[in-house]
């Protein structure tokens, strides 16, 4: 862990933290904990979405493969000068190049199209540099391995997830999971804007799984309409797992393959002449 925040930025220093599809969402987490945690002023934005001239003291730039063509363009993008961590699964990408310093991690890649390990780790890793207790996540969420589908499950047609902070942020990974895997509907929000409209598109056929243990108050209006609530203990990132292990009994019992999703690739490569 020393040597991972010797290469983080500074305490108090502005940061961009850049990613795109599951990256985006864990830089999205690490953004609201580091500035949660009085760590400094900290954004995340998609690769292809980057304000232009933004003044950042230091970013962090994710990407699993590191040929993912919106966080190259993004890097070179950026105002002359500006020092960028690239945290990967591995050397000698096409983004390398375009870093300062990198932190490769090659044993939390995997070669399903779709994130799980990789994700679960930067996640884990930023997170615990800014004082998260991954250790008590890591028990939190073993206990979820054992855990069998509820018998309900099938049944399911509509999954929402929601939370609040870095729960809002693993809302949206979680939805994307279901999305890219399942191919079936799955939406997320922040907790405090689902009653704002969304509550009244769910029914006896629709599962909210809220990610943390905050705004108990919206659990009855969620059961009045008859659809299933999971409600987390409080561990957005132990949930997260549980969600994984939620997505593989449906997977099992559709027949799906988990690893090859129609549609997309492993990392999106676009054309020079776009």
């Amino acid at each position: 862990m020393d040597g991972l925040r010797s290469k983080l930025p500074e305490d108090g220093s502005r940061v961009g933290i850049l990613g795109c599809g599951t990256s985006l969402y864990v830089a999205q987490a690490a953004a609201i904990y580091r500035e949660r945690q009085g760590k400094g002023e900290t954004d995340a934005f998609p690769g292809s979405e980057v304000p232009a001239g933004r003044a950042w003291e230091k970013v962090i730039a994710i990407s699993r493969s590191g040929t993912t063509t919106e966080i190259i363009d993004a890097v070179r993008a950026l105002p002359h000068g500006t020092p960028v961590l690239g945290i990967t699964g591995g050397q000698g990408s096409p983004l390398g190049p375009t870093l300062n310093d990198e932190l490769d991690l090659p044993f939390a890649d995997e070669r399903s199209v779709v994130q799980t390990r990789f994700a679960t780790t930067v996640l884990s890793l930023l997170l615990g540099a800014y004082g998260w207790d991954v250790e008590r996540s890591a028990k939190r969420a073993e206990r979820h391995l054992t855990e069998s589908l509820p018998d309900w499950a099938p049944d399911i047609q509509q999954f929402v997830f929601l939370g609040r902070g870095v729960g809002m942020a693993l809302a949206q990974e979680a939805a994307l999971k279901f999305r890219e895997i399942l191919a079936t509907w799955s939406e997320a929000y922040a907790t405090m804007e689902y009653r704002h409209g969304p509550i009244s598109a769910i029914n006896e056929r629709s599962l909210v799984w809220i990610l943390d243990a905050e705004e108990p108050s919206i659990d009855a209006q969620i059961r009045a309409t008859g659809a299933r609530l999971i409600r987390s203990e409080g561990d957005p990132l132990a949930e997260l797992v549980r969600i994984h292990r939620f997505a593989e009994g449906l997977v099992n019992l559709r027949g799906i393959d988990p690893d090859q999703p129609p549609h997309i690739s492993r990392s999106v490569v676009l054309a020079g002449d776009r």
